[in-house]
């Protein structure tokens, strides 16, 4: 059991150390700073516990005190509205609902092809890098217009990208010189105190840590 951040933990997440969902949310406790228990949960494994508190059995699971969560989006935003310092979200409405819009098409169109690179079925894994890797090469350009993913803030579309960008790597994603801009603004944010915070040691490993 670990404790993500100095505050005194009154938390609990179930998390997988290298799952990107996982990763998200462990992302927005480190930069809020917020103390959580963290309960790792193997992959094929179920604990007794989170079971009875998750009808699916799935990471991460958020548990404070009564309230349960298991859905990675409304943990992320949960965690930001109970903890509003420093803001993950625009205040302006539009600026918010373009932001969910951000995450939701992240994960419709690359969140929903990670299954592909565990399968054993080397067609559909080759397809699903093509499309991440088009995919991100089309938008890179924006990422030289804004320090953060369309925005001047940091926000939860961020914390929604970055998981599958220190990944790509292991997904054997291989990202053109056209894509230039996405491996800087990733490499500017994986330096990021909060950034290194929140791995595990497993995701750790996966790649070296910028200084």
């Amino acid at each position: 059991m670990a404790i993500l951040a100095s505050r005194r933990p009154v938390m609990t997440l179930f998390s997988n150390a290298v799952c990107p969902q996982s990763h998200r949310v462990r992302l927005v406790l480190a930069e809020k700073g917020i103390g959580v228990d963290v309960v790792e949960v193997g992959d094929g494994t179920f604990t007794e516990d989170l079971v009875e508190l998750n009808p699916y059995g799935s990471v991460p699971t958020l548990v404070d005190r009564d309230l349960v969560l298991y859905n990675t989006q409304i943990i992320m935003e949960y965690l930001d509205d109970r903890y509003p310092h420093p803001p993950l979200m625009p205040v302006d409405p539009v600026e918010r609902a373009r932001t969910k819009l951000y995450v939701y098409r992240m994960e419709r169109d690359w969140y929903s092809l990670l299954d592909c690179f565990v399968a054993e079925d080397e067609a559909k894994a080759d397809q699903a890098r093509k499309i991440i890797r088009d995919g991100l090469t089309v938008i890179a350009p924006i990422f030289e217009q804004k320090p953060f993913f369309m925005s001047d803030e940091l926000t939860l579309a961020d914390y929604t990208l970055l998981p599958l960008l220190w990944r790509l790597p292991v997904y054997g994603v291989e990202l053109p010189a056209a894509a230039k801009p996405v491996l800087d603004y990733g490499a500017r944010l994986f330096a990021r105190t909060a950034f290194k915070r929140s791995l595990s040691g497993s995701e750790r490993d996966l790649r070296s840590i910028p200084a």
